[in-house]
């Protein structure tokens, strides 16, 4: 990244687990999840970057940079992750490791 982010950036950190066997059916559910998730968070205020990534050892992560942790904290709060994806993920198996973690930035690259 060469952009410049607002000394208050912060990066927000979620991971879940699931048994690697399954790698194929939560790989598609998190695509499909994609399409509710990414416009409503879109529509949060403060978003600067938004990764997700599902790996065949049995994990994904979702890695987002935000403005400030005010907005950061947004996602507490936004049902459709929140419940909906997460009700998804957990009834195939899925295991939210807690907490979510939001890091102020320190430096980028």
């Amino acid at each position: 990244m060469t952009e410049s982010l607002p000394e208050t950036a912060v990066v927000r950190v979620g991971r879940a687990s699931f048994e690697p066997g399954n790698y194929a059916e939560f790989e598609a559910l998190i695509r499909k999840q994609a399409d509710y998730l990414v416009p409503a968070i879109k529509e949060l205020p403060g978003l600067l970057h938004w990764f997700t990534g599902v790996s065949p050892d049995g994990s994904t992560v979702q890695i987002s940079v935000w403005d400030s942790e005010e907005h950061a904290k947004q996602m507490d709060d936004l049902k459709l992750m929140a419940v909906v994806a997460r009700g998804e993920m957990e009834a195939i198996g899925g295991k939210f490791e807690r907490p979510i973690i939001n890091y102020p930035m320190t430096w980028t690259i």
